[in-house]
């Protein structure tokens, strides 16, 4: 069947097949949430965000979604399908009976919350309380798709607790150290326990029949366990970077840009005993180009390495941010057609390219490229 832009089909099986139709976030209304287990860990002890809380400035606001909008007209003008999502109000608080946080997150990173399986589009647990509702900002369009597609499977996984019991107190001192935090990694000692399945969408990475699914910070064992009895027909892979002192969320370290090749952050390595799938099959892991900043942009979680969160959109062809220039040096010698996209400014909202979109359709199928294993 070819795809139409005027039929909404929900379809996605791997990271590089080509994109037709997308989900780009906004950084409306989004919100630095107060302390709590989960983000405290993955902030650093010299970070400027310790102690930061509330909505972030309007211009910082209003020039992010300058940026989003510009990416989301780059991608309309390929001839991509771009959907928003309908911001909710993140200065609410969550409270539960088990836990209350005065405020929420934001909707810049769906692939955080939402993991395209083939025809499904599952809503996944979240680790961090000021996350819980982030889902109802794509509720609306996944309504939309479940009315217009159907094929199309909405799934939510259980929603967790996310009590006390859900996470180490080890990690709640302010003065752990990074070589204390690296040999924990090593140890597989995440912030979260085994009190209950906990995954979000953007530890996931889709190869066809094969996923794989980042133990750290935000999934913990019990949720890709989940994953592997949600989808029976799939294998589900544990991978771990022990050079992560933070790891929360993989696609910053491991990006698969095509059948056969793999970019792996040089100062978080694929352990080698976890490479021999790949290695088995004909895969290459070539280490990532530096980033081109020494620093993340103020009042941001994530690191330098969102020089590596790109977003392929065929085998052939990657958006890359503009000032990362040795990533898209590198790309351009790899064979793939490098998009520059501004989106810098950004990236406090919650992440680079591949972060600040979600799938919704690409061409292909479930293919096995893993078949000697």
């Amino acid at each position: 069947m070819v795809w139409s832009p005027e039929k909404t089909e929900v379809k996605s099986w791997n990271e590089w097949d080509t994109l037709r139709h997308v989900i780009v976030g906004r950084a409306d209304d989004c919100h630095i949430p107060p302390e709590e287990p989960a983000l405290d860990a993955k902030v650093p002890e010299d970070s400027d965000m310790r102690g930061q809380w509330g909505r972030r400035p309007q211009e910082t606001i209003d020039r992010a979604n300058e940026l989003l909008d510009n990416f989301a007209d780059q991608l309309r003008k390929r001839g991509v399908r771009v959907d928003r999502p309908v911001s909710i109000d993140h200065s609410q608080p969550v409270t539960t009976p088990d836990f209350h946080t005065d405020s929420q997150f934001g909707c810049m990173p769906p692939r955080d919350v939402l993991l395209t399986v083939g025809h499904e589009m599952l809503e996944a647990t979240m680790s961090y309380r000021c996350r819980w509702f982030e889902y109802l900002n794509y509720r609306p369009l996944l309504k939309q798709y479940w009315e217009e597609d159907p094929k199309f499977r909405h799934e939510a996984a259980p929603k967790p607790r996310l009590t006390d019991e859900d996470y180490h107190p080890d990690y709640l001192s302010d003065k752990i150290g990074v070589e204390k935090r690296l040999k924990w990694a090593e140890e597989k000692f995440f912030v979260t326990t085994e009190e209950e399945p906990l995954f979000d969408a953007a530890d996931v990475l889709r190869f066809g029949k094969d996923l794989v699914v980042q133990h750290g910070f935000t999934t913990n064992l019990k949720g890709i366990e989940w994953l592997r009895r949600h989808f029976p027909d799939h294998r589900v892979h544990t991978v771990n970077f022990p050079g992560d002192p933070y790891p929360i969320h993989i696609d910053a370290t491991f990006t698969p840009l095509r059948p056969g090749l793999i970019l792996n952050n040089p100062q978080r390595r694929l352990p080698e005993e976890q490479r021999e799938m790949f290695h088995k099959n004909g895969w290459e892991i070539v280490d990532s180009a530096q980033p081109a900043h020494n620093t993340p942009p103020p009042l941001c979680y994530s690191s330098t390495w969102l020089s590596m969160n790109v977003l392929v959109l065929d085998p052939k062809t990657v958006c890359v941010e503009k000032s990362e220039v040795y990533q898209a040096e590198q790309m351009d010698k790899l064979g793939m057609e490098v998009v520059e996209v501004e989106l810098r400014d950004a990236y406090a909202f919650g992440g680079g390219l591949h972060c600040c979109t979600a799938d919704v359709y690409r061409d292909g199928d479930c293919e096995d490229y893993f078949p000697n294993q």
